[in-house]
């Protein structure tokens, strides 16, 4: 049978980049972490590594093993980490940073059900819509609403789930201006927004047969907060892209309509951001096991989880 330590012995040859360093991490001589490679080598029947007498480099049947070894020695990791966590008790301080609406219309209602089951454990939940650099202000758990990954660097994502935009307008709004016959006539209508650099801004919208539409628009109205914006827009003040989660409840009661039906912005995704998967902590581990089996439902769409 394969000696599945033989996967371990070669990925921290690459990793640590020489037997030698490899075997003081392992605690193995030098000679015999060579031999072992040397055998899986044979046993493969084709050469993992090119050995020089400055530097090892992988082949590209190396490269293709490397990977699968590394995977390998995450889950043997995880599975330890799991059967640990099942073993401790979840306790301390968890500091979670959370944008302001998602705080107040998802995370918020279900967090005290998480600290009712954990009574040893603290949260610390900074609620903001700036970026939280992570690892410089002592974040453990960042949530976070993006449409793509491009931010979040080396961070580990955990995609809880998917929300879309809307675009949204007051029933009242669109008897005063005329409810939009083409994305062309949207430009008729008042709008308020997140932001608008130089006065000016911007909502991509994807409309039937994949067609594409960019409404440059000037906002009478800006706010960095999506709550006070659709207080806003409730009065007719102008028209908004709001998240689904954040207007259902107005779109059925008939508070506010939808502008334009079928032109939509881009689905985004709630993602939890942490620093890794290593050495996470009982507590922190089981928080992101409870946001992904709760923040689902009728106003967050379960995705794909990461």
């Amino acid at each position: 049978m394969q000696d599945l330590n033989d996967m371990l012995f070669f990925a921290e040859v690459v990793d640590r980049g020489s037997f030698a360093e490899a075997g003081r991490t392992l605690n193995v001589p030098k000679s015999k972490l060579s031999r072992r490679v040397a055998d899986l080598e044979a046993r493969l029947g084709v050469r993992l590594l090119q050995r020089t007498t400055r530097k090892l480099s992988l082949t590209q049947a190396g490269e293709i093993y490397h990977r699968h070894c590394v995977a390998m020695r995450e889950q043997a990791e995880a599975a330890d980490e799991a059967v640990a966590m099942v073993q401790t008790e979840p306790r301390g301080t968890v500091r979670v940073s959370c944008p302001l609406t998602l705080a107040q219309t998802t995370i918020g209602p279900v967090l005290p059900r998480f600290l009712a089951a954990h009574p040893q454990v603290r949260i610390e939940m900074l609620v903001t819509n700036r970026v939280i650099d992570l690892v410089q202000e002592g974040v453990d758990v960042a949530l976070r609403v993006r449409s793509n990954l491009d931010d979040s660097g080396s961070l580990v994502a955990k995609n809880l789930g998917e929300t879309k935009g809307v675009l949204v307008a007051s029933p009242q709004l669109l008897q005063r201006f005329g409810a939009p016959h083409d994305v062309e006539s949207l430009r008729n209508l008042p709008t308020v927004a997140m932001s608008a650099a130089d006065g000016r801004a911007s909502w991509h919208l994807h409309g039937p047969r994949a067609a594409e539409f960019d409404l440059q628009h000037r906002p009478v109205y800006t706010a960095d907060d999506l709550l006070t914006l659709k207080y806003a827009v409730l009065q007719g003040t102008g028209m908004c892209v709001l998240p689904d989660y954040l207007c259902s409840d107005e779109l059925r009661r008939g508070e506010l309509v939808t502008v334009l039906p079928g032109w939509e912005p881009r689905v985004a995704m709630v993602l939890a951001v942490y620093a890794s998967r290593r050495g996470m902590v009982p507590a922190v581990r089981r928080l992101l096991d409870f946001l992904g089996a709760n923040v689902v439902g009728e106003r967050i769409v379960p995705a794909v989880v990461a």
